[in-house]
């Protein structure tokens, strides 16, 4: 005999009790429910627990995933994940009692209602709303370092904004760019662009008296690198001695290398931004 969990995996994960009554006997429906098998949604709609709580919130909603919900769905970095699912709901819809989960209502579209998820650019115009300015540049840089994402779709999307967030939409795209290689990085950079800060260039190459190496900020008129230290270790002696010598390398070759740490960016960085005027001044 086929289970309910079986036939709400055939369903997609979720479906309404009149489509699994036509399967399998109410009783079964609630035995399954009563071992946590399957969860009940809302009235009359259930789900099985693997979706995760995003998807089951969307579905007991009957709206989408969106906002930092949806960039951790996309794999984008956030720097704090959602205590609740982020769920977006059709503007007409009246609110209703349900799931934790934080609500919006806006137009949503066919594409993204079958997903359950919000479309990649509107996810990232929508973290650009909401998210300070480095957070959401982070989000941004992410999505373009995807390659499912172009520059020039996120800059003509935020165009036609509006509401709430524009103006910080519209400075993240203009400063959001493919090359950033991690959250650190694009915050870093953010402090800069926010201190009218110029010049500093992510990923530079440094090519020059025989050196190669790459940084993760650089000025290349004052020869300046910045350096994002997140919470990594060095994988072997080897990584360790490789990274020792192009710290070295790019020194003997005239650069300036600071480095910051997580801590210091997102916990000090009034003193981030102090230590880099410091260093363009004596350069």
């Amino acid at each position: 005999m086929t289970s309910v969990v079986e036939i709400l995996a055939r369903l997609g994960g979720c479906a309404t009790a009149a489509e699994l009554t036509g399967v399998v006997s109410f009783g079964a429906l609630k035995a399954a429910v009563q071992r946590g098998e399957v969860e009940r949604l809302a009235r009359g709609i259930y789900g099985l627990p693997a979706l995760g709580p995003d998807v089951l919130a969307a579905y007991a909603y009957d709206g989408v995933v969106s906002y930092t919900s949806a960039a951790v769905a996309w794999g984008l970095p956030v720097l704090v994940r959602p205590e609740k699912p982020h769920v977006t709901v059709p503007a007409n819809r009246r609110p209703r009692p349900g799931r934790p989960a934080e609500l919006h209502w806006a137009a949503v579209s066919a594409a993204e209602r079958s997903a359950r998820l919000t479309s990649l650019l509107r996810t990232v115009l929508d973290c650009s709303r909401v998210l300070p300015f480095g957070e959401a540049l982070a989000v941004a840089d992410a999505a373009l370092a995807s390659g499912k994402l172009t520059k020039d779709e996120l800059e003509a999307a935020v165009t036609t904004m509006r509401g709430p967030g524009c103006p910080n939409a519209a400075l993240v795209a203009a400063h959001a760019t493919w090359l950033s290689e991690s959250i650190l990085e694009s915050m870093l950079r953010s402090l800069l662009i926010d201190a009218g800060i110029d010049g500093f260039e992510p990923q530079v190459l440094v090519d020059t008296g025989g050196i190669r190496a790459r940084v993760d900020l650089g000025h290349r008129p004052a020869q300046i690198a910045l350096e994002a230290e997140g919470y990594e270790f060095h994988g072997s002696p080897a990584s360790f001695a490789a990274d020792c010598r192009r710290y070295d390398d790019l020194v003997t070759a005239g650069w300036l290398v600071l480095r910051f740490t997580y801590q210091q960016v997102i916990g000090d960085p009034t003193w981030v931004v102090e230590s880099v005027r410091r260093a363009l001044r004596d350069r």
